[in-house]
């Protein structure tokens, strides 16, 4: 293991907001490594959202199953290194990006600019969010070094996950510097309003709202996630709606 072999020690899990398209395993990390699990302190807006639509009885809505929760602008000393917040929502409303030096870490905010931007269709998401958080990134220097949290390599193109805010700003194919906000809440909502949802969606909100940590087991013992039917109306027993 690189951090063992290193002699490193890891002192924080950064998650820059609830993914709904994979699980955190931010969990694992802490048990094996005594890390601490950071978010954005408006986690607790999506967890009141989601433990509605999941029925999530015993969710607490505080965000005290994570470790930390950061303010924009609030700064984390890990080492030698510090770590800045900067709330970026938009995706979510919980979205922060990382900032260590002069590297960001955007999470689903700002992609490769082939792609362009995260999607905001999700609950409380909002594309008039998301354009000026990204406008906030791009008054960094230019030759800020942008690490994505996902590439979905557009054209079949190889992997790509470090660009800089210059190239962004110039060459962002959703989102450039001379990009009004008229221009890109009307794409970004045309564009969304044609996006199926994520395969993983269901699992993947109830754990990480909950920073990372599965469902109770049952009294059998077992441990289930829920699957809600016909969200938003009411379902009949044989899956038609009433």
């Amino acid at each position: 293991m690189f951090l063992r072999d290193e002699k490193l020690r890891l002192h924080y899990v950064l998650e820059t907001h609830a993914h709904a398209d994979h699980l955190t395993g931010a969990q694992h990390l802490k048990r094996r490594f005594e890390a601490k699990v950071v978010i954005g302190e408006h986690i607790k807006e999506v967890q009141e959202t989601f433990k509605g639509v999941f029925d999530l009885e015993e969710l607490a809505t505080d965000g005290s199953q994570f470790d930390v929760l950061v303010k924009d602008g609030e700064e984390l000393a890990a080492g030698s290194l510090k770590v800045r917040t900067i709330t970026t929502p938009g995706h979510t409303p919980a979205c922060v990006t990382y900032q260590v030096g002069d590297a960001l870490f955007t999470g689903d905010a700002l992609f490769m600019e082939d792609y362009g931007t995260g999607r905001c269709d999700f609950p409380k998401g909002s594309a008039e969010a998301l354009y000026d958080s990204v406008r906030k990134l791009y008054a960094l220097p230019d030759s800020t070094r942008v690490f994505v949290g996902h590439d979905y390599q557009p054209g079949g193109r190889e992997l790509m996950w470090e660009t800089t805010i210059g190239r962004s700003k110039e060459a962002n194919v959703q989102l450039r510097a001379s990009t009004t906000r008229e221009t890109f809440v009307s794409f970004r909502k045309s564009r969304d309003a044609t996006l199926a949802a994520p395969r993983l969606l269901y699992p993947s909100v109830q754990v990480n709202i909950d920073a990372g940590h599965l469902p109770k087991p049952r009294a059998n013992g077992h441990r289930y996630l829920a699957t809600p039917l016909n969200l938003g109306r009411p379902t009949a027993d044989d899956g038609g709606t009433l």
